[in-house]
């Protein structure tokens, strides 16, 4: 296939489901939410994120099942000390990609 294929995917992808994510999240940014509110829909990116994303992180990696471990421990190595969520995936995708190249 063509690798210009997969970037239109992601592309679609995107403009489709943006708009669905940040419509509701301009109006609940103005909202007044008791600190119990607030606390809950910090945490709801951080749980959905590892809800999706951990049973996975063992299968993505085919031959090489020690990157997936290194990446993990360097995503919560990172998690804990309070990087931001970018930061850690960028980190932890990082650690994959060295860990595969030195293999």
């Amino acid at each position: 296939m063509d690798s210009h294929y997969y970037i239109y995917i992601v592309l679609l992808s995107f403009v489709a489901t943006y708009p669905i994510r940040a419509i509701p999240a301009l109006f609940i940014s103005k909202l007044n939410l008791s600190g119990y509110w607030q606390r809950f829909l910090d945490l709801v990116p951080y749980t959905a994120l590892t809800a999706l994303v951990f049973p996975g992180i063992f299968y993505c990696v085919e031959n090489n099942q020690y990157a997936a471990y290194i990446g993990t421990a360097v995503a919560i190595i990172a998690a804990l000390a309070r990087a931001s969520l970018s930061v850690v995936v960028l980190v932890s995708v990082a650690a994959v990609y060295v860990a595969i190249v030195a293999s």
